[in-house]
């Protein structure tokens, strides 16, 4: 299984994902300066007003859908909210761990430096 992710790590472009990483970040920003701007649509308390009465069956079904659809869309700008603000946070803690992955493979290749240092040192005493 481990096999498994191993081959799927050694396919991601991290070079691409490390290059991208701030523009996904700043386009997260972006969206959720856009979104966070808009005011919240308030829904009608009184969604269908007490003068239906003297008006056609008609009127007040189209009223009444309409009162529907303002509340349909106060609730998907309420959900648009908190999806902007999770991609927000997902696309900042991306930003993250591609610096730690970056600060992990500048010490890696620094380490690895070192063991071929110390191999060439063995080597030339031992032999």
């Amino acid at each position: 299984m481990a096999i498994g992710w191993l081959t799927v790590l050694k396919l991601v472009p991290w070079g691409e994902v490390i290059e991208n990483a701030p523009k996904v970040a700043n386009g997260a920003k972006k969206l959720w300066q856009n979104v966070g701007k808009k005011p919240v649509p308030v829904a009608p308390l009184n969604p269908v007003p007490d003068t239906l009465g003297s008006e056609p069956p008609a009127v007040a079904a189209l009223q009444a859908q309409v009162a529907e659809l303002q509340v349909a869309a106060a609730e998907l700008h309420q959900q648009m909210l908190v999806s902007s603000e999770l991609i927000q946070s997902l696309a900042d803690q991306n930003a993250q761990l591609i610096k730690r992955v970056e600060v992990n493979r500048v010490r890696l290749l620094w380490l690895a430096a070192w063991v071929l240092g110390l191999t060439v040192a063995l080597a030339s005493q031992l032999f």
